[in-house]
């Protein structure tokens, strides 16, 4: 089955609409996008539409929050941690209140929408606050656990969700822990460790390694803040190269925080693939991960080029 984190993120909410009667939804003026619209039609009386007010909305949520809300604020990712980062840090996460930040349209593959909307730095962005947890959901079946899970936390949650429609890499049967990777696929001569959408296009480009004799291991790291630091340094003594891939800028994200966890705990060659420090532009979204090489094709390229200086 293919579906949009985006809208595994609405779908759990409603659900859990019927168990929480403290939960509460806003949003920015873009229900329809974010498909907290679903929340709205299953439990009006505690959806609150901001308006185009991101500061305000996280202001809102703070306040909910006080008065004992498990609260969801969303917006689009750009938006959500850009516009909003000052009441983030200051009204949510100092404090520490039960707020969760539902970022869809994040990366590269908002497409169309163009470099306004494909956020690149978020990550890095949520990073850089204390008491921030920051999750990105592979699949739908991720999505949907990781949305309960935040709300079961609590304290500040940063969900980050795609616009375009994922295969599902795991199985009814999967349990999703907050801060604890997931091995995919064991290998010897590379570890892959990839986050949200291109989790998936690193499995397939550790199949098209596997036709040239390479075995690549695949690590899913969905918690991105508190980062799975065993599953890493496991990784690396094992295999002694570590291939990072993101839909984020290079800088400050999953690449940035798995190569402090190497230089920290045991040395290893690291080759980052993301977005190299740039901006994007519109276009159709498959073709703009393409032409960033965050598709299959792509990622083993980058992977055989660091294999030649391992």
């Amino acid at each position: 089955m293919k579906r949009a984190t985006r809208e595994s993120y609405g779908a759990a909410l409603a659900e859990l609409s019927k168990e929480n009667d403290k939960l509460f939804v806003l949003d920015a003026d873009l229900a329809e996008a974010t498909k907290t619209i679903t929340f709205k039609k299953a439990c009006p009386e505690r959806f609150i539409d901001c308006g185009i007010a991101e500061g305000n909305m996280i202001g809102v949520a703070a306040g909910l929050a006080t008065c004992g809300a498990t609260v969801f604020a969303s917006s689009f990712a750009m938006f959500a941690a850009g516009r909003a980062f000052e009441q983030i840090r200051n009204s949510v996460c100092y404090p520490k209140l039960n707020v969760k930040i539902g970022a869809t349209h994040a990366g590269i593959s908002v497409g169309e929408d163009g470099a306004t909307h494909q956020c690149l730095e978020d990550i890095a962005l949520m990073r850089s606050i204390p008491n921030m947890v920051i999750v990105n959901p592979c699949d739908d079946i991720e999505a949907m656990q990781a949305v309960k899970a935040a709300a079961e936390y609590k304290g500040p949650v940063y969900l980050r969700f795609g616009r375009l429609a994922v295969e599902d890499l795991n199985n009814e049967d999967y349990e999703f822990t907050i801060g604890k990777g997931v091995l995919l696929r064991d290998g010897t001569d590379v570890t892959i460790i990839a986050t949200g959408l291109p989790v998936g296009r690193s499995l397939k480009a550790a199949e098209l390694l596997e036709k040239e004799g390479i075995s690549a291991r695949v690590v899913n790291i969905h918690t991105i803040k508190p980062i799975d630091r065993e599953i890493i340094i496991e990784s690396a003594k094992k295999t002694g190269l570590i291939v990072t891939v993101e839909e984020h800028n290079i800088i400050g994200g999953l690449g940035s925080a798995v190569s402090e966890v190497l230089s920290e705990e045991v040395p290893t060659k690291l080759c980052r693939v993301g977005i190299n420090d740039t901006f994007g532009y519109s276009g159709p979204a498959e073709e703009l991960l393409t032409r960033f090489g965050l598709d299959a094709e792509g990622i083993k390229t980058k992977i055989i080029n660091a294999l030649k200086t391992k």
